[in-house]
């Protein structure tokens, strides 16, 4: 790498860092704010872990945040949940950041907060949970802004983080909205609570806040104005901006039902027009910098700009020490926009490209695709994605990505050659189905121009690829549609490791093994030079399955040592990829004496095996046949049989496979007729994937619909992990899944 591409990675590096930095950075005191330390000192002495501070924008919830972090005597953390947080990984990474800065271990966990689906429940929350727990001292944690953070599977895991804060810590959670995943703590009476009633300011406070504005009114007035306003911050301090520019406090209309513009638009009346238009065009951001408003406005002065906007107090709020990022208040942010559209909606589009462009520029593309998506441009967009695709699936985010393919549409992913095939794969490596299915149909039949030859090629050897990953053909036909790939793709290009890797499964499948050993082994050499994961990892396993079979327990553990370096160092943990690696490497312990170390691969393989389906049905059997060899090891028989079924099951449902159907009829065949006692009848995959949200407050029902299968459904499921588990309550099961690594990291 160059001297200047080390410069452009570390200043990218720099710039991601400090974005972070202000999310988990402690919100300074607002000088002049109105002091909330009684309702402070109530919740503080209230002894609750969970404080729950629920008000509309403008009723100062992050105002009390500060005020309460700078007089508090613990040790302290801060996290401002945003629009990106919105995906369990994410959240759970933002929380785990902000918890270093009061448990040793969060700060350790903080990078393997990568997972996916139910994974995040049955791992990665009840790791960050047990890191809070061994806090060395009594903290606070304040989350503010939690609304950000909406959907379903966000609620789940936050409410697992919850179960962490020890005795005589506290977290405070600042939201808009009621917060449902607090239903439990509520019941049990387990947590303080903070409405709109409790952050009301009286005469004394709206005094305080038109004294701030250096205005002065009459104490009936002041009277008019706070009973105008039913106590809400904002609207007193409008009302005094207003105030200020000449307007009649007895006069206006208060409360949240008043009509803002006029308000607004009195408070930016004493404002140079072109400060008004830097308001307007700038609200297009959530934070801002100098150097990113002077790009999207072409200017040269914004720096300047927002240091007077700030000065002059006009809902701005600085998001880190230098004062070099800043964001506008929720409500005035709204305002700015609709008078944007107002005023100026011809610029909207050009204002979200510009600052697309510097976020691309800057290296940080997550951020330019929402601006692009904005500005309505998916062509470019759908690039970006393409290009993020598989860091975003490495790092668990598929919440994020699924919103990005749905965000572009049908007609955007179709028209791309190189984003069918991305979206195809990341389905195919998460075990999503029917999703799977139809981005390998939407690509199978696709019928593009090119122009040119080498591109026509590539595109039919993604196609080939995907064909084989899912055996949608017979083996003599995977084989040719494999030798296709491999010599389509040259040997720099990042697609080379993955078409040698089928290559060795469509060989596997023809009972070729020797040539699928060295196309596994060329798939190792090239996947490690291009940073390839998934074919590193599949590689290895396969070569240590190989070697258990015909060559040498010392290789075998070579290659089990090499992938389980792939899962461990990339946090992969609960993906499908990972069935096969833990399997073999919990096979290759017993060999080696070590029943301990197997029994805990595999609980671990056996909560990765959930999205190990049929959508890569070569893998899923495979990695099943090893299952059931572990089990047979450990003398339980019965638990074996159960993953031979599983594997029968995906052989019926895919008969491409079927040449691995001999291995599991002999392997059958050699089982005796004992039963084992390690883990009983191991949960099947639907049943692991519902053990997760036995921690939670959900109804069986609520859970049926996390999981789209009906109630009588998931009912007859719980009932079948009680009996496997040997419990009869949801904590007993919880508590038994936990001892048998099935839960919890």
């Amino acid at each position: 790498m160059s001297e200047s591409s080390h410069e452009a990675a570390s200043s990218v590096r720099s710039l991601s860092s400090h974005l972070l930095s202000t999310k988990t950075s402690i919100r300074p005191r607002r000088a002049g704010a109105v002091s909330r330390r009684d309702v402070i000192d109530r919740a503080r002495e209230s002894g609750a872990s969970v404080v729950a501070v629920t008000a509309p924008a403008g009723y100062g919830k992050s105002t009390m945040l500060a005020e309460w972090a700078a007089v508090e005597s613990r040790p302290v953390a801060w996290a401002t949940v945003d629009e990106f947080d919105d995906d369990p990984v994410a959240l759970l990474t933002l929380l785990a950041t902000a918890g270093g800065q009061i448990s040793p271990r969060a700060r350790e966990v903080s990078e393997a907060m990568g997972a996916m689906g139910v994974g995040v429940l049955g791992r990665s929350a009840p790791m960050l949970a047990e890191a809070l727990a061994q806090a060395p001292a009594p903290f606070v944690l304040f989350v503010d802004d939690v609304h950000a953070a909406s959907s379903d599977a966000c609620h789940d895991a936050l409410e697992l983080v919850l179960t962490g804060i020890p005795a005589g810590s506290q977290i405070v959670l600042a939201s808009r909205r009621e917060q449902p995943y607090l239903a439990r703590l509520r019941a049990d009476g387990a947590m303080f609570e903070l409405g709109s009633d409790d952050l009301r300011i009286d005469e004394e406070g709206a005094r305080r806040i038109f004294k701030g504005a250096s205005v002065t009114v009459s104490d009936e007035a002041l009277a008019v104005a706070v009973d105008r306003c039913e106590g809400w911050a904002t609207g007193l301090y409008l009302c005094a901006l207003a105030t200020r520019a000449g307007s009649d406090v007895v006069a206006i209309t208060g409360g949240e039902r008043f009509v803002a513009d006029y308000l607004y638009g009195e408070g930016l009346a004493g404002l140079s027009d072109a400060l008004r238009d830097f308001l307007r065009r700038t609200a297009v951001l959530d934070q801002m910098s100098g150097p990113l408003c002077d790009a999207m406005l072409q200017t040269d002065d914004s720096h300047a700009l927002l240091r007077d906007l700030e000065a002059r107090g006009v809902f701005l709020v600085a998001l880190d020490g230098e004062r070099r990022w800043f964001r506008y208040h929720a409500l005035f942010r709204e305002f700015l926009l609709t008078e944007l559209s107002r005023v100026e909606a011809s610029r909207i589009v050009g204002l979200h490209l510009r600052a697309a462009e510097w976020f691309e520029q800057a290296g940080l593309p997550e951020r330019a695709i929402e601006h692009l998506l904005a500005a309505g441009e998916r062509t470019h967009a759908g690039v970006l994605v393409a290009q993020l695709a598989m860091p975003a699936y490495q790092s668990g985010r598929i919440a994020v990505l699924d919103r990005w393919l749905a965000a572009l549409g049908p007609a955007t992913i179709e028209a791309s050659s190189g984003l069918m095939g991305i979206a195809a794969w990341t389905a195919l490596l998460a075990g999503q189905s029917p999703a799977a299915e139809e981005r390998a149909a939407t690509l199978e039949r696709a019928r593009l121009d090119f122009a040119t030859a080498d591109e026509a090629l590539a595109f039919e050897s993604s196609r080939a690829m995907i064909r084989i990953a899912m055996c949608l053909s017979g083996p003599s036909r995977l084989l040719t549609d494999a030798e296709l790939a491999v010599a389509s793709e040259p040997l720099w290009s990042p697609w080379r490791a993955p078409a040698l890797y089928l290559l060795g499964t469509a060989l596997v499948l023809v009972g070729d093994t020797p040539g699928a050993e060295g196309a596994f082994t060329a798939s190792v050499e090239r996947a490690a030079q291009a940073g390839n994961t998934a074919a590193l990892l599949l590689s290895e396993s396969e070569l240590a399955v190989i070697a258990l079979d015909g060559g040498t327990i010392e290789d075998a553990a070579h290659h089990a040592r090499a992938a389980m370096s792939v899962v461990d160092d990339n946090h992969l943990d609960g993906y499908p990829t990972a069935t096969l690696a833990l399997a073999v490497s919990a096979r290759v312990a017993l060999r080696q004496g070590d029943a301990a170390a197997s029994h805990r691969l595999l609980a671990r393989a056996m909560r990765a095996r959930i999205h190990c389906n049929h959508v890569m049905p070569f893998v899923a059997v495979r990695a099943r046949l090893q299952l059931a060899k572990v089990f047979a090891g450990l003398g339980d028989a019965a638990a074996a049989r159960q993953l031979l079924k599983e594997a029968d099951d995906l052989l019926q449902r895919c008969p491409q496979v079927a040449a691995l159907g001999a291995e599991v009829t002999e392997f059958r065949q050699s089982l005796g007729d004992g039963s084992g006692t390690v883990l009983g009848l191991p949960l099947t995959p639907a049943e692991m994937r519902l053990l997760p949200y036995l921690q939670t407050h959900l109804m069986i029902a609520e859970i049926g619909q996390r999981l789209f299968i009906s109630r009588n459904t998931a009912s007859t499921e719980v009932k079948s992990i009680y009996r496997k588990l040997g419990a009869t309550t949801r904590s007993a099961a919880v508590e038994r899944a936990i001892e048998l690594g099935l839960l919890g990291g």
